[in-house]
């Protein structure tokens, strides 16, 4: 991303885009796998709702966002790379309070340092049958993570510059519960990112590309 401008400009132009149309289910699809699109699940009256953050922040002179690697165990998402998140609790007020107390509860960010940027699209998750929104968050500086470790076997830091190369779109054939899987995804930092946290980057790259006075060069800004 070229982002030859402050970081504040930055946050403050992709709150503007997420005031606009999303791209939403086009974005998604280019993520999702045969099996997905095939089926085309729906949701249903047994759908829980819960909530993600995506969290931008300055460090060393590039837009940096932080993911989790999920301890292996038997549910369906063991084992995964995704966003801080989890379900909406009935204390929550709204899916925003959701993303914001699970992020801080799983990597130890303060809720009081989080700017809201605005929201992706929601999307459905078939095998926990989830229905999951996206939040978009700053925050001023780089935090410390203090990560769960029930919940999160790793915090590991991205740069957007690295997200937006394309060369680390791929698709791979995955044994999920012993049943083979075409998967596109995204190869970062030796991880495997695929499914609904691949179907959010691509939402979320197209919006960040999209976004007035931001380019596709490098992650890097001005201090």
């Amino acid at each position: 991303m070229n982002l030859d401008v402050p970081f504040s400009e930055f946050t403050q132009s992709l709150a503007r885009r997420l005031t606009e149309p999303l791209p939403g289910f086009d974005a998604h699809r280019q993520m999702a796998s045969a099996s997905r699109l095939k089926l085309l699940n729906q949701p249903n009256e047994r759908t829980r709702r819960s909530a993600v953050l995506i969290l931008f922040y300055p460090y060393l002179g590039e837009v940096h966002l932080p993911f989790i690697l999920r301890p292996a165990y038997e549910g369906v998402h063991g084992g995964q790379v995704a966003f801080p998140g989890g379900r909406m609790e009935r204390s929550d007020e709204s899916l925003v309070r959701t993303a914001l107390r699970e992020a801080q509860e799983e990597i130890g960010i303060r809720v009081s340092d989080v700017t809201v940027l605005g929201q992706l699209t929601e999307l459905f998750i078939p095998p926990s049958n989830f229905m999951v929104l996206p939040v978009v968050g700053c925050m001023n500086r780089k935090p410390e993570f203090y990560p769960d470790p029930h919940e999160v076997e790793a915090v590991f830091e991205v740069t957007l510059g690295e997200l937006a190369n394309d060369q680390i779109r791929t698709n791979r054939t995955l044994d999920v519960r012993g049943v083979p899987v075409e998967a596109p995804g995204f190869v970062i930092q030796d991880f495997y990112v695929w499914g609904a946290t691949a179907m959010m980057m691509a939402e979320l790259l197209e919006v960040v590309r999209s976004a007035e006075g931001i380019g596709v060069k490098s992650s890097k800004f001005e201090v």
